[in-house]
This record gives structure tokens, sequence and C-alpha cells, in this order.
């Protein structure tokens, strides 16, 4: 690869890697929550105040990794983790607190998508290329 290639890539990493610090930044704030709910099934844990991963934010995480995960399994590693970690911060940003759920507890993502959608969970493990996706989280 070329140094004019090079340049760009790492410009777009560099944003990327800003967004998601921004994001955890501007977010850190919108919750209390130390735990995840019961992934998958929208209940709460009992007494905790936490935001709940409900079945349908399962789906929405569900669908909005579906079609990335093999466009990642096309990049290198670095870059297929780094847009993981956008689509999982995007997520967790329009389902109302989960990403501190997830800031608390980077498994809960593994257990969600396992719960939900095994498959997908499956192509994006072999898409960012680590042994679950909590290891490919960077930005909570």
């Amino acid at each position: 690869m070329t140094s004019q290639h090079r340049a760009p890539r790492r410009a777009r990493i560099a944003l990327w890697l800003g967004v998601a610090a921004t994001a955890a930044v501007l977010t850190a704030g919108c919750s209390n929550s130390t735990e995840p709910g019961v992934p998958g099934t929208g209940a709460p844990q009992q007494g905790s105040g936490t935001p709940t991963i409900t079945a349908n934010a399962a789906k929405q995480l569900c669908d909005m990794i579906r079609p990335e995960a093999a466009k990642w399994r096309a990049e290198d590693a670095a870059e297929a983790r780094l847009k993981f970690n956008a689509t999982v911060q995007d997520w967790a940003l329009r389902n109302n607190g989960v990403n501190i759920a997830v800031m608390r507890n980077r498994a809960v993502i593994d257990q969600t998508t396992l719960a939900a959608c095994p498959d997908v969970h499956e192509a994006a493990v072999q898409a960012i290329r680590t042994p679950d996706l909590a290891s490919g989280l960077a930005g909570f």
C-alpha cells in the first residue's frame, strides 16, 4: 500500500476513534446504570434501576451487525474492529442508557447477540478476528 493510500485511511480511523471517544464522553453522564438488564428479555434486574436491553433492542443490534459483518471480513482486522465499535456505539446511543450497561459489562454484547442471533454473533466474531465481541470493543 502506498503512503498516499495510508494517509486517508489513517485519517478515517482517527476520525472514527474521535467520534467513538466523543460519544463515550457525552453519554457517560446519561445514566447511573452499573449493570446491564437481562439480555434479550426486556426485563430489568430486580431493584437495579438499570436500563434494559429489550428484545427489540437486541433485534436492532442483530439487524445492524448482520449486513456489516461481511463487509468487515473484507477489511483488515483493525479497521473491522473500528467499524464494529462504531456500530455498537450507534446502537447503544439509540437505546437510552444501554451504552452505560455496555461500558460496565462488555460481555453483554456477546450475551445479547448469542441469545438473539447466534449466527450474527459468530459472523461478527470471525469478521473482527477476536475470540468474542467483548474483546473487540475499545470505546466502552
